[in-house]
């Protein structure tokens, strides 16, 4: 019921006991907006048991709930099994998150939630002290208060989440309670002294602390201070509650002035009395940890993971625990931390030496041997390594000591100070991993989570500060890659400037290229830090960390990683893991790397130094000749028959071929972030980089319909305006407005995507039959057939089709015939328009091309719904629809399923008819399309009034006009018609 090493924690795990976090196969998820994390809390605390959509709604929002809520509710839900179930292929029931009548349950094992393992842990913890054993039960009650990340359901929101906090901040300070009962029992007086100090203060009406502190320091020999303590507390209760302290606290103040014997601990026998013929007494016990930070904060789940491994340190052979990651990670901070924190485990002392692997002039380990063994007490050392260490090994034999090995080169380096016996343990640091000691438990320390850089960064800089500017806080550590080396610079150079606000600290971390200027104080720099690591790499080494750094992408393929170099995957590869080694790169997954954010700003800095413009423009060019062409290849799969635009340049290399459409689609949503940060490194370049970028910007654009990538796309588009209007290229001018054209377009932009898309006709040569022509006309004839000008639509969809005939493509075709159908159907031409439809959906069947079926058949369910034939139409939208979940396409599905709402409201099927547009709504809303939203809420508010809901199809009906209004389309006049119909007001706010 615990996490441990063994067995293995849980694939699927939860925190609630601090922010609520989650992690699947040891990465951490993106758990949402708070009010998601708030409907995940519920399902979490109720422990698999249904929870009700009513029931949600009460804990989320109380008795002031939004209009639609359960809409809203609906797409948490949904958020939160991609989350939780990546890998859940499409239609296939979730595994976790389930429907349970009108609610839903979610169905983990125990021991994926931290709350129930504390609950288990302190069950376990009764039950070894009811059973006398008081060590046993003191270390359960350790292990199950560290399971505490902070205070409980941090930044969760609701009614529901507030009166849990409550009651698991009671548990954990009845358990810490507890604990220090335990500890007292077993003659740790001394050491729970400040945690009840601190205790007490947070929670000064709680009278077993209180006595609990006056047996501690009583037992410490503070008799006075004990007394005083009951001095205060029976004030502090008659000036607050007007009462007298409680028998408990009476009988211990009655105890310590009688001076109870039954108070103190039985004696430790005394060692015998040393005569002067038995030599000089033995040194006493090394203890050479350095101070522990007052501050440290984060890292629960592996401080107490840690700890267990080192206080269990009795097999067969010593235990070795390397912790590795990059400089500032917090590796010796962590290590000092647990090994202040495991201490009383060693009796015999605790060996500490800085090893300096990271400079220039490593320790040699003979002249560390011999610093140990004058430790131990030896006067004279042996000469040799090899005899240093076999007298260290025979002096730790009988002993059960700590030794600290911070900042170790490598492997080589450590094994002479390694103990031969397993009462001993080691805990070493290091930026690499030191994978050559046999059996060692390596662990990698990553950067904190946001909300334990938060806790670092407050703990500095004061929390008062930081609750007044919350968001600039988390932007200044989140710009400090929750890195704790950068998070405590910054947060110290706050706290040195009182009249800076944490905005103003925020702002100047913000400009990437001053921020590791920024990231420095006195002899601390995060630079000078990462530098360190750059002067252990070879020069092959050195030069792939820099070069990784020209596309700024999240994560890099192997392939991609083979492209930048201009080497084979083999080689690239070596090189890559050379650097991960080093830890100035990670990987997460077999053939994939990234950067720490600073290490690449650092990676970017040495490319401005160093100034080979030329070799990084050639790694540029490389990394296109790669991506152009596999692009291109994935279209191809995911549509065998459609016709791309003719390439400006000619293609680079063959590309990387797919084996199915879904191997496409799949390389996509993987390989999103690259592409696009390949197109940014290329926009501003010369045209042997513009040109191919462009391409790929129209490519793709056609392939990943996803509007969150609208602002970065345009600033993109802006750059290569500039870029090709300044250096005359008037090709790829033409392109640069076409993808502007249909970016506007989508986003509703319709004045601005016509600007663009007739200057873009007006760079092309009127003669030319290409297919880049043909899509610019197809997309000016449908932007002017959506704003109700269809007469001018027809010539551009006719020349359109004039040219995708000639080029011989069926599949733009089968697309340009529905397009004409709809700009027919608006000039009235409504037999005409049936027949260019059905000739399409015709032609897109002759291809068995998917996409451009799904296509097809959602124009003519659209075209046969305003002839009058709802019930045909519902079944063409349904095939639609399947198709476009097939090949998940989200925002189609969307737009599909409020077509289809209302051919069923046509059709008379009320009911089915809300069902099908509240599932539209919610995937507009996941989506964030406006026009898909207001296409919902409008058939939505038609089916409401119909089933007698007047109060909520109202509301629908004016969000819906709203949503149109705003987007400036000609639906919202139809809306306006049917709200001005209904002669009934509600006369309160209307349902959820």
């Amino acid at each position: 019921m615990e996490f441990r090493e063994t067995p293995p924690a849980p694939a699927l795990r939860f925190q609630v006991l601090g922010p609520v976090q989650a992690w699947l196969d040891g990465k951490q998820l993106a758990l949402g907006s708070p009010q998601q994390q708030a409907v995940l809390t519920m399902l979490l605390l109720h422990a698999g048991r249904p929870v009700t959509t009513q029931d949600l709604v009460d804990g989320l929002w109380g008795d002031r709930p939004p209009t639609q809520a359960v809409a809203a509710l609906r797409t948490y839900v949904s958020r939160l099994r991609t989350v939780i179930e990546p890998r859940r292929e499409v239609r296939r029931p979730a595994e976790f998150l389930v429907s349970v009548a009108d609610g839903y349950a979610l169905q983990i094992p125990a021991e994926s939630l931290d709350m129930t393992v504390f609950e288990q842990l302190a069950v376990e913890a009764a039950t070894a002290r009811g059973a006398g054993d008081l060590d046993n039960a003191h270390h359960l009650l350790v292990r199950s208060l560290a399971l505490f990340a902070g205070r409980p359901l941090t930044g969760v929101p609701g009614p529901y989440a507030d009166s849990q906090r409550l009651r698991l901040a009671e548990r954990q300070v009845s358990v810490a309670e507890e604990r220090c009962a335990v500890a007292l029992d077993i003659g740790l007086h001394a050491e729970v002294v400040g945690e009840l100090n601190a205790l007490t203060a947070e929670h000064p009406l709680r009278e077993r602390l209180r006595e609990l502190l006056m047996l501690a320091l009583y037992r410490c020999g503070r008799q006075a201070e004990a007394l005083g303590v009951y001095t205060d507390t029976r004030k502090l209760l008659i000036d607050e509650l007007g009462v007298e302290p409680g028998s408990g606290l009476s009988a211990m103040h009655s105890r310590i002035l009688a001076a109870d014997p039954a108070l103190a601990l039985p004696a430790a026998p005394a060692p015998p009395a040393a005569t002067r013929d038995e030599g000089p007494a033995a040194p006493p016990a090394p203890a050479q940890l350095p101070a522990d930070v007052s501050d440290f904060s984060g890292r629960t789940d592996m401080v107490a993971d840690l700890s267990t491994v080192l206080m269990n340190a009795t097999g067969q052979a010593v235990v070795v625990t390397s912790l590795a990651g990059i400089g500032g990670v917090g590796k010796t901070t962590l290590a000092v931390h647990v090994a202040h924190r495991v201490r009383a485990e060693f009796p015999d002392g605790q060996l500490y030496v800085d090893l300096r692997g990271a400079g220039a002039s490593p320790a040699d380990p003979a002249v560390v041997l011999g610093d140990f063994l004058h430790a131990l007490g030896v006067a004279e050392n042996p000469e040799s390594l090899e005899q240093r260490a076999a007298l260290y090994r025979s002096l730790l034999a009988s002993r059960r000591m700590l030794i600290l090995l911070d900042n170790a080169q490598d492997a080589e380096q450590i094994r002479p100070l390694i103990p031969g016996v397993s009462s001993c343990a080691v805990l070493a640091t290091s930026r690499s991993r030191l994978a050559g000691i046999p059996g060692a438990h390596l662990v990698d320390v990553e950067e904190l989570t946001p909300a334990e850089a938060l806790a670092l960064f407050s703990a500095i800089v004061g929390e008062q500060r930081v609750d007044a500017e919350p968001e600039a806080a988390m932007a200044v550590v989140t710009a400090c890659g929750f890195l704790p080396l950068a998070v405590r610079i910054a947060a110290a150079r706050l706290a040195s400037r009182p009249r800076w606000s944490v905005s103003d600290l925020a702002r100047r971390l913000a400009d990437q290229r001053r921020r590791l200027d920024e990231l420095q104080l006195g002899n601390l720099a995060v630079e000078t830090t990462i530098g360190l690591g750059y002067g252990q790499l070879s020069p092959a080494e050195a030069r792939a960390f820099r070069l990784l750094s020209v596309v700024d992408s999240p994560d890099l393929p192997l392939a991609a990683v083979a492209a930048l170099l201009g080497v084979g995957e083999d080689e690239a590869e070596d090189l890559a893991e050379a650097l991960v080694e080093a830890n100035m790169l990670e990987t997460f997954s077999a053939g994939r790397y990234r950067y720490h954010d600073l290490l690449r700003l650092y990676a970017q800095r040495k490319n401005e130094r160093i100034g080979d413009v030329e070799e990084q423009q050639a790694a540029t060019r490389r990394l296109l000749d790669l991506v152009l062409p596999t692009v291109r290849n994935a279209a191809q799969a995911i549509e065998p028959d459609d016709q791309l635009p003719e390439p400006l340049n000619p293609l680079g290399s063959p590309g990387l071929l797919f084996p199915s459409s879904q191997a496409a689609r799949e390389w996509l949503r993987t390989e999103t972030a690259l592409l696009h940060s390949s197109v940014e490194a290329a926009v501003g370049g010369p045209s042997e980089l513009l040109r191919p970028a462009v391409d790929m910007l129209i490519v793709l654009h056609s392939l990943v319909e996803d509007p969150t990538h609208g602002p970065r796309v345009r600033r993109m588009l802006e750059t290569a305006d500039r870029n090709a209007e300044a250096s005359g290229d008037s090709a790829a001018l033409a392109r640069v407005h076409f993808a502007f054209g249909t970016l506007q377009s989508i986003a509703i932009d319709f004045q601005n995507a016509e600007q663009s898309l007739r200057r873009s006709l007006g760079l092309q040569d009127p003669e030319d039959m290409t297919v880049m022509r043909s899509m610019a006309a197809n997309t000016l004839g449908i932007m002017l057939s959506l704003t109700s000008r269809p007469a001018e639509a027809l010539p551009f969809l006719e020349q359109a089709l004039a040219i995708s005939r000639v080029v011989g493509a069926p599949i733009g075709e089968a697309r340009l015939l529905g397009n004409l159908a709809r700009a027919q159907l608006g000039l009235g031409m409504v037999e005409t328009a049936v027949r260019s439809v059905t000739e399409a959906v015709a032609t897109a069947r002759a291809s068995k091309n998917g996409p451009c079926l799904a296509d097809t058949l959602y124009q003519l369910g659209v075209v046969l719904s305003a002839a009058d034939e709802p019930g045909t139409a519902v079944g063409h939208l349904r095939e639609s629809h399947r198709l476009y979940q097939s090949q998940q396409n989200r925002l189609r599905e969307g737009y599909t399923l409020a077509r289809l709402s209302s051919s069923l409201l046509a059709a008379g099927q009320q009911a089915e008819a809300a069902e099908t547009a509240e599932e539209s709504l919610a995937i507009g809303l996941e989506m964030d399309s406006a026009y898909c939203q207001g296409l919902a809420n409008a058939a939505l508010g038609e089916a409401l009034l119909g089933l007698a809901q007047p109060a909520r199809g109202l509301a629908c009906l004016r969000e819906a006009h709203a949503v149109f209004t705003r987007l400036g389309v000609p639906e919202a006049s139809p809306v306006a018609d049917l709200i001005s119909q209904q002669h009934t007001e509600p006369s309160a706010p209307p349902a959820p």
